[in-house]
């Protein structure tokens, strides 16, 4: 899916409120975790990953992963911590997040 800056920015603003639901650790990306997070972004659309790692490129890397693991869009990275959004089509319109058009 693609984004426009200004949807980008409204889903920042919605993301800036949560935590994150997801954490990666040093164990990288086991079956047990990748299966959690695919529940967790069908079921909530846009999350925050927190990736605890030592290395700057293995970070990345493992963000990179997840995000086109799951088709996801990578809304924002701030240190540790990505914002991913993919819209769930299977959900009930009014249960979806809905994004501005302009």
């Amino acid at each position: 899916m693609t984004l426009s800056e200004s949807n980008k920015k409204y889903l920042r603003g919605l993301g800036h409120q949560l935590k994150p639901l997801i954490i990666v650790g040093d164990a990288g990306l086991s079956d047990s975790l990748l299966a959690e997070y695919e529940t967790t972004l069908q079921h909530h659309e846009l999350i925050k990953v927190r990736v605890r790692v030592g290395n700057r490129a293995l970070r990345d890397e493992i963000i990179e992963n997840l995000r086109s693991k799951s088709s996801a869009t990578l809304i924002q990275r701030i240190g540790n911590v990505a914002l991913l959004y993919r819209q769930n089509l299977n959900k009930k319109p009014e249960k979806r997040i809905r994004i501005p058009s302009r």
